[in-house]
């Protein structure tokens, strides 16, 4: 079934690998009448944009998808990401093992679109951790303030320090 696509004025759209950018003045159609892995700019991720552990996922799914030559040297870095992911949140396992799922199946764009929930889910752990950090931080010590223990630091104060004198 032909697909077609419009692109603006320098968007960008990439095709089994190879990246094409309207130049002209006017949004330009393109008809692709064969079976293509194509991603427009706006799906795209790149390699210094992957810093977390889920984007990570969907740049080395996103390699396996637009360079299929290249599926073999991509697929254990996919794996191995994939199982560290799952193993670090436990709650993405659904996620997970959808991805690879539909990776067997050899549909890796819809695997690619299952790898944008995991970054959402990444999203959500990470803004729960650091949710929790902040109650932590504002949590005062165990029974309240510490009494001070008569210590002998210059803000000691106290009972013992009653009478002391300095030299």
């Amino acid at each position: 079934m032909p697909l077609k696509l419009q692109l603006r004025k320098g968007q960008k759209i990439i095709i089994n690998g190879a990246v094409l950018e309207n130049a002209g003045t006017h949004t330009a159609s393109l008809l692709i009448k064969n079976d293509a892995a194509i991603m427009r700019d706006t799906d795209i991720l790149t390699f210094e944009d992957a810093k977390t552990p889920a984007t990570r996922v969907y740049y080395a799914l996103q390699c396996l998808y637009l360079f299929p030559a290249d599926r073999d040297k991509h697929l254990p870095n996919l794996n191995e990401l994939v199982g560290s992911y799952s193993a670090a949140a436990p709650s993405s396992q659904p996620i997970c093992d959808g991805i690879r799922l539909l990776v067997d199946e050899g549909k890796f764009y819809q695997a690619l679109k299952l790898a944008q929930d995991l970054i959402a889910h990444e999203k959500q752990v990470f803004a729960y951790v650091q949710g929790t950090i902040d109650q932590q931080v504002q949590r005062p010590a165990a029974g309240g303030e510490s009494p001070g223990d008569g210590g002998v630091g210059p803000d000691a104060g106290g009972p013992q320090d009653e009478g002391r004198t300095r030299d």
